[in-house]
Formats: structure tokens, C-alpha cells, sequence
């Protein structure tokens, strides 16, 4: 039987589960999305870039992660090793040197927060040996504050500390030693400038000394210019009547302006007393400054690979305008649509930053054996002690500030998707058929 000719043709029915009814990020939108991401041969150029964006986010996310552990490491190192050896605060009298520095030294002990008190007498001197002649700084210590200094007693000390203050013997840096060939219990002589006064001048003071200990505090600053001496035997030998300075070690060197008041009250309001952040303020400033240059040059590398992500999918887009237009008359909603092309984009974004932040964990858990291992390579110092003052490179990962660098290239690389994404969503299906 025939239809008649005015009834109107029968469409069919679509079945309940529709891609208008899809839930969003379903399935089917991480389907498609991943399946623009595979390589094809007639897409190969959209794989090459997605896979360019992901190397370039791996390769930012982990160098910045690496670099700002190892500028962390290294000034954590450096505020340690500088303040194992110069204490949190120095007191300088008002007089040169403190005459009265034991009883000044007692004073300040009573100050809540003091750990250790420590006077010392300071001088400039010629080390002469038959292998080399070097400048040095004589530092003489009471024997019973030589285990305050943490440079010095360490598990790297050779010789022996016993009887420091009745051996007539001095303890040299492991770089000074090194650079002299001298061992416990060989001799160095040591010339002052702060001699007898002569008719012809000052005449400089010449005398030798046993070595007793060889310290290797880790920072070639101190190991090469640092010599300790019995705080009697400094007296004589500079012929000073006191103390140099006095070093105070305090429970919290974070908060040094909690104990300023007090100590000068304690010891003097005459005295004048110098923070380790004052003494440092230079340098330390110069650290913060490059770290944060640093920070936002490398940046630079992540935004650059988001950016890379933003082109991939403007192509993608380009090269799906027929597939986007038969989704749409499928029933694909406009954001479906977007959200397809933002898992592909995402993806990208996330995936290479989890590589990186895995890659950065592994490189700074092991950065001693890999910067060994590219030293032998290359028969080179990658990380030279005299230039770095360390000896070794430090790794210390901040996990606040790598979860900040995760976050930030996460964002980023969402941000980049959502043009493209927006620009596939609003791409009308009958213009993108007639022109295909």
C-alpha cells in the first residue's frame, strides 16, 4: 500500500541516550578527546606539536623545580656554615679590645634565649711553610667553646683537641693544610704585622706552631683562611689585654630582633652589637634577588610550552571542522564540544607537569651522583669549592613552593585550552559541511 502523497515523511525516533543527554566528561568526550591526541598519519603534524608542548612543560616543571631546590640547598648550607663559625649575634665593645670580657660574657648569659657566649681574640697573619705562603685570620678560643663551634668538631676532624689550651698548638682548615702539605703534629710559622714597636718601625712577629687538629667545616672559605688558637697564647702572641669580640649563639637566630634590646642591656649601651643579618645583608640580598630572577626566567619555559599547547589545538580544531560538524548533528551539544577540547589540551598540560615533577624528585634525591657522573664524563669541576664555597651541591626541595610550581603550570596550561575550545564550540555545523 502506497503513502499518500501530502503525508509528511516519518523521521526516526533517537533512542533515549542521546550525546545531549551525556553527562559532562563522560566517557565518550575523554574517547574522542584522547583519540584526536594519537598520531595519524593524515594528523601527524598535530601529535608532533602536542608532543613538543609536553616535553616543554616536563622540561620547565622539573628545571624549575631543580633549580629552586638547588638554590635553596645552597643557601641553607651557607647560612649554616656561616653561622656555625660567626654565631647569630657579635659584640664589639666600645673600647678596642673588651678588657672586661668575662664579665661582660656572664652578663649576657643571663638573657633568656642564649645558648653559648663566646669571647675571642682576632688577628691577620703570614702563613709561611716550604710549600707556600698564605694570608690567614688567627682566631684564639677558650678550649671549653671549641665544641660551640660547629665548623670545627665534626665527624671530618683530624688530630686530637685534648689539652687545646696547654698544647701551644693551633688548629688549621683542611684546604689551608692542603695547600701547605702539612699533617697533625707537623709545624706551620705564622708572621703578625702587630709587632714591637722600633726605632725603624713596627716590626713584624715571627713564630712557629705545632698543628694539634685539621678541621674541614665543608665551606673552602673557612677551610683555606680559618687557623684557632689557644685564647691565652693569641693574648701573648698579639699582645692584646682582651677580647677581640664576643659571639653569641641564641635559641632562634630567625628572630634576632627578640633578643637585641635585651643583650645591650645586659652587656653595655655603649657596645655595639651586629646581627648575622646585618653582617650578611649583602649577600644574602644578592641570593634572593637572583632566586627570584631565576623563578621567573624559567617561567618563561612553562608559558612558552602552554603557549605551544594554545597552537596544537587551533590546528587540531582547524584539521576537525568536519568531525565537530557531524558531532553537532549528532546531537553533540556546544559544550561537549568545548570539553573535548579541553581533556585533550588538559592533558597535555597535566601529564607533562606530573613528568616533571617526578622527573625534578628523582634529579634533586640524586644530584650528587649525577653531577659525579657528568664531572668524570667530562673531565671537568662541574661545582668548583673555591668559586661556590661548598664542597658539595646541596638539594633541599621546598614542598610549598613545588606544589606552587605544579599549580602554576596546571593553570597555565587549562588557561591555553580554553580559546581553542571556545572557538570549536562556536563553529557552526552547516558552514563547516558546505565548505568541506
Amino acid at each position: 500500500m502506497t503513502q499518500p502523497a501530502n503525508t509528511p515523511p516519518q523521521t526516526v525516533a533517537l533512542p533515549a541516550t542521546t550525546l545531549r543527554a551525556s553527562r559532562p566528561f563522560c566517557r565518550f568526550e575523554w574517547m574522542i578527546a584522547l583519540r584526536y591526541l594519537r598520531a595519524q598519519r593524515r594528523e601527524g603534524i598535530i601529535s608532533i606539536i602536542a608532543g613538543f608542548s609536553f616535553l616543554g612543560i616536563m622540561t620547565g616543571v622539573a628545571t624549575l623545580i631543580i633549580v629552586m631546590a638547588v638554590m635553596n640547598g645552597f643557601r641553607g648550607e651557607l647560612m649554616d656554615k656561616i653561622l656555625g663559625f660567626d654565631g647569630h649575634f657579635t659584640l664589639y665593645g666600645a673600647s678596642d679590645p673588651i678588657e672586661n670580657y668575662a664579665a661582660m660574657a656572664d652578663r649576657v648569659k643571663t638573657v633568656a634565649g642564649v645558648n653559648a657566649v663566646i669571647p675571642y681574640i682576632e688577628g691577620q697573619v703570614m702563613v709561611v711553610s716550604a710549600n707556600a705562603t698564605t694570608g690567614a685570620l688567627v682566631r684564639g678560643v677558650r678550649s671549653r667553646d671549641l665544641p660551640k663551634i660547629q665548623g670545627i668538631v665534626n665527624n671530618c676532624l683530624r688530630g686530637s683537641l685534648k689539652g687545646f689550651d696547654h698544647s701551644n698548638g693551633v688548629i688549621v682548615g683542611f684546604r689551608l693544610a692542603q695547600d701547605h702539605n702539612i699533617h697533625p703534629g707537623d709545624s706551620i710559622s705564622l708572621i703578625s704585622p702587630e709587632g714591637p714597636v722600633t726605632p725603624f718601625g713596627v716590626a713584624p712577629r715571627m713564630r712557629s706552631f705545632p698543628v694539634s687538629a685539621i678541621f674541614d667545616s665543608g665551606m673552602s672559605q673557612y677551610d683555606q683562611t680559618m687557623i684557632f688558637m689557644p685564647f691565652a697564647l693569641a693574648k701573648a702572641y698579639f699582645a692584646r689585654k682582651g677580647a677581640s669580640a664576643i659571639e653569641i649563639m641564641v635559641k632562634d637566630p630567625d628572630r634576632i630582633a627578640d633578643y637585641e634590646d635585651a643583650l645591650k642591656k645586659a652587656a653595655s649601651p655603649a657596645v655595639r652589637l651586629v646581627s648575622w643579618v646585618d653582617a650578611n645583608a649583602t649577600f644574602f640580598n644578592a641570593l634572593n634577588v637572583e632566586r627570584n630572577v631565576m623563578f621567573l626566567i624559567l617561567t618563561l619555559i612553562i608559558l612558552i610550552a602552554a603557549l605551544n599547547i594554545v597552537s596544537g589545538l587551533i590546528i587540531m580544531v582547524k584539521d576537525k571542522t568536519v568531525d565537530i560538524a557531524i558531532l553537532r548533528s549528532m546531537g553533540a551539544t556546544r559544550s561537549t564540544i568545548m570539553r573535548i577540547f579541553l581533556i585533550a589540551g588538559a592533558t597535555i598540560g597535566i601529564v607533562g607537569t606530573l613528568a616533571g615533577l617526578l622527573l625534578g624528585v628523582v634529579f634533586c634525591n640524586h644530584i650528587e651522583a649525577i653531577q659525579s657522573f657528568i664531572a668524570t664524563a667530562t673531565n671537568s669541576e662541574l661545582f668548583s669549592p673555591e668559586i661556590y664555597y661548598l664542597s658539595h651541591l646541596p638539594a633541599d626541595m621546598d614542598h610549598g613552593e613545588t606544589a606552587i610550581i605544579v599549580a602554576m603550570s596546571i593553570i597555565l596550561s587549562l588557561l591555553s585550552t580554553f580559546y581553542p575550545a571556545w572557538r570549536a564550540a562556536r563553529l557552526d555545523p552547516a558552514e563547516a559541511l558546505r565548505h568541506a
